[in-house]
């Protein structure tokens, strides 16, 4: 068994160097990302034919990554979690004194997707080749956003890349927090959801057919309730194919009409109208804004500029139409605070808090301590959603069933009562 003598870095940014005895280098590597140790470089002490080469440049690397790309490429997805991660590792490599091109060899080396490494691996043959960071980044916006890019660029601008990193990669970590914190509270309705149509669907098919031969071969009168659902159980039974391609066009048409101007703004319009969701989309939307202007304005990036970028992510063109009016007035030398005071889209707190910033020369920090209220706001707002769907979830199940028992029943106890007189 061959030894390497290596240096690598632990999660802290310390230097570690050593000899080990490996089958090969990407057994060697594996061995280390065990120890929390990020290999850098690597050279084979013994006297083989692949000594002296540093990891990253030999035949077993490609090989390996390339049966990686051939066995799960069309299922490899870059998630934001994975390039947060990559970002806060790399801004530790930069601050231990590793040089741009080799802590993006040594990312390459450690990221376990196979799309994710070739993105890496494009990037740093680009910085090589004496591009930026951000022009290298800028050929994959689908990894790296316009935010990413645009904060990256002002971080190697400003001689600050180090910091610049640490400040994306936790802003990516709280987007991904208040996602994760959004998807878990809306499972538990949907599951039941789910359930619900699925118990009120297996009655309809299965159960109120034969209940309705019974009641035909009695020749009974049939209440109103019970006839109602009769017709409901046959049309179900009968026309479930229709339903289905019914519900698919108006999803698709819903999607088709939202895509237009005059769609998105009524429907967004109507989501900050509605009593519950509304004021949570609000809290979200300036959760967002506060969290993400301050993080670019940190990073050197100009206002003008920023605005132009947030205004893409707040997901609702009426806040957008505002931020857009916002970037043409400060241009002309307003306020930020007083252009979204004017506006009435966002509440007195939020204004008072943007105008002192101003005035104090603090905006960065203010927004900074806004995106937290609201943040914690957004939290408790869906706490409170939560609880409010759950109930009325349960009733509607239980009413739906409730209404099938009880037409069921009425003309069996009507039959009853009929034969014991």
């Amino acid at each position: 068994m061959p030894a390497y003598a290596y240096t690598g870095l632990n999660a802290s940014g310390k230097t570690i160097k050593g000899i080990e005895t490996a089958d090969n280098v990407p057994a060697l590597k594996a061995s280390l990302k065990r120890q929390n140790v990020y290999l850098t470089t690597v050279v084979e002490t013994a006297g083989a034919a692949g000594a002296g080469r540093a990891s990253g440049g030999g035949g077993g690397t490609t090989s390996v990554g390339s049966r990686e790309i051939d066995f799960g490429q069309f299922l490899d997805r870059v998630r934001p979690k994975d390039v947060a991660g990559v970002t806060r590792l790399m801004s530790t490599l930069l601050n231990a004194g590793v040089t741009l091109p080799e802590s993006l060899v040594a990312l390459t080396d450690q990221v376990e997707s196979p799309r994710f490494k070739n993105i890496l691996s494009d990037v740093g043959a680009k910085v090589n080749e004496g591009s930026s960071l951000a022009d290298a980044m800028s050929a994959h916006p689908k990894v790296f956003s316009k935010l990413y890019i645009n904060m990256i660029r002002a971080g190697e601008a400003s001689g600050s890349l180090e910091t610049v990193l640490i400040r994306i990669a936790d802003f990516m970590d709280q987007q991904e927090e208040m996602r994760s914190k959004v998807t878990t509270a809306m499972f538990y309705p949907m599951a039941m959801a789910l359930v619900g149509v699925g118990v009120v669907t297996l009655l309809m098919v299965k159960v109120v057919p034969g209940i309705a031969e019974m009641f035909e071969g009695q020749g009974a009168q049939l209440p109103f309730t019970t006839r109602s659902l009769i017709l409901v159980s046959d049309v179900v039974a009968g026309y479930w194919w229709l339903l289905i391609i019914g519900a698919i066009g108006l999803v698709m048409g819903f999607k088709k009409w939202r895509a237009t101007t005059i769609g998105r703004e009524l429907s967004d319009r109507f989501i900050l109208a509605m009593p519950v969701v509304g004021g949570l989309a609000r809290k979200i939307a300036i959760a967002r804004l506060a969290r993400t202007l301050s993080t670019m304005l940190a990073s050197g990036v100009q206002l003008l500029q920023a605005l132009d970028i947030v205004r893409s992510l707040l997901g609702n063109v009426v806040l957008e139409k505002v931020l857009t009016q916002a970037r043409d007035e400060i241009r002309e030398g307003a306020g930020i605070a007083l252009s979204l005071k004017r506006s009435g889209q966002f509440p007195p707190l939020v204004t008072h808090m943007i105008a002192v910033g101003e005035r104090s020369g603090q905006l960065e920090a203010m927004l900074t301590d806004l995106a937290d209220a609201y943040d914690r706001e957004s939290s408790a707002a869906i706490t409170r959603a939560t609880a409010i769907l759950e109930p009325v979830m349960i009733v509607a199940m239980g009413g739906s069933v409730g209404f099938i028992v009880f037409a069921i029943m009425t003309p069996i106890l009507q039959m009853n009562q009929m034969g014991g007189q």
